[in-house]
């Protein structure tokens, strides 16, 4: 009886450590492997190593990519691995909620506009009865 408590507990903690550990860390390395294959020309990244740049070519047979750096346009050749994050995406969803923004703005502004209108006809029409 006492032996089948210490396997259930081994079974036990190696399931936690699965959840706990294994899972999570197999999860990003699928979602960095779908990034790094995901890159394409134009796309503004960041090195493992710091550097930032827009990639300007993607040699496939090599596994590898050029990106574009600073004003002076230099040029560097990378391996995808080297990959630390896609910054194009990032910028997108700011781009985004500006837009949303100024969208909100515009409708605000809009409501404001037909309300100064009909508070003007209002005064008018208050006119035009005395």
């Amino acid at each position: 009886m006492q032996g089948y408590w210490i396997i259930l507990i081994y079974v036990a903690l190696f399931a936690a450590l699965y959840f706990l550990l294994i899972r999570p860390q197999s999860k990003k390395k699928k979602q960095e492997a779908e990034m790094r294959n995901n890159i394409d020309i134009g796309d503004d990244i960041t090195t493992i190593g710091g550097i930032v740049g827009r990639i300007v070519a993607i040699k496939e047979d090599e596994d590898a990519f050029i990106i574009e750096t600073g004003s002076d346009r230099v040029k560097m050749k990378f391996k995808k691995w080297a990959i630390s994050s896609v910054d194009t995406a990032k910028e997108n969803t700011a781009v985004k909620s500006k837009e949303e923004q100024l969208k909100e703005l515009q409708e605000k502004r809009a409501a404001k506009k037909a309300a100064r209108e009909e508070m003007k006809a209002q005064k008018k029409e208050a006119k035009n009865n005395q």
